[in-house]
């Protein structure tokens, strides 16, 4: 008879070690080696492989499993630290008033120039006016802010300006849309420098 087309009736074992790595072992061999145990499971070696193969779904060794959870916790936990520092760092963080602008120009007055193209001049200053359209530039803001006025002639306050001698004061009101807000700009303005003092106000709608 063919060795070959024999029936294997050799009856084996499922025995695993420490690392909780599984194999098979021959029952009549007894006891398996050191650092191998039975897990109770014994049958033809077919039967037992398929055991094997349904309960062995990890092949990675157990010292390796939990080394790798391990760290996927300490990096949870770190990621977890540093959201909260950085929430409190923008709790703590203070907040640049000048982020809001028209806030920060409402509140007090400014340092202001008058913004003139080709040249800063009282004579350029003089025709801004009568058109009713002056820039002011804010000039503590970041990179200094220049908004465009349309003046408001009945408030607009010139009397203390000699324009001629380039001397005194003039005084203008007007009004501008600031993000989709309208405000109204109040600037006082010397007219030997073309700076002066300006701020924002909030109109009402």
């Amino acid at each position: 008879m063919n060795r070959d087309n024999q029936e294997d009736t050799t009856t084996y074992e499922v025995v695993v070690n420490q690392e909780e790595q599984y194999s098979i072992w021959l029952e009549h061999k007894g006891n398996p080696p050191l650092g191998w145990k039975k897990v109770g499971q014994s049958g033809s070696k077919d039967e037992c492989l398929a055991f094997i193969k349904k309960v062995w779904t990890d092949m990675r060794p157990l010292s390796l499993r939990k080394k790798m959870e391990e760290m996927a916790q300490k990096r949870e936990e770190g990621d977890k630290e540093k959201a909260l520092k950085v929430n409190e760092a923008e709790k703590n963080k203070k907040k640049d008033p000048r982020d809001d602008l028209g806030q920060f120009l409402s509140e007090g007055d400014h340092p202001v120039e008058i913004a003139l193209r080709p040249e800063k001049t009282v004579k350029l200053f003089r025709e801004a006016i009568d058109r009713g359209y002056i820039l002011v530039k804010f000039t503590d803001t970041r990179g200094g802010t220049e908004l465009g006025v349309r003046l408001d002639h009945g408030t607009t306050d010139l009397n203390q300006a000699d324009f001629d001698n380039q001397t005194g004061n003039a005084h203008l009101v007007g009004g501008l849309t600031l993000n989709y807000v309208k405000v109204q700009c109040v600037a006082d303005i010397d007219l030997n420098t073309l700076t002066g003092q300006g701020h924002l106000e909030f109109v009402e709608a």
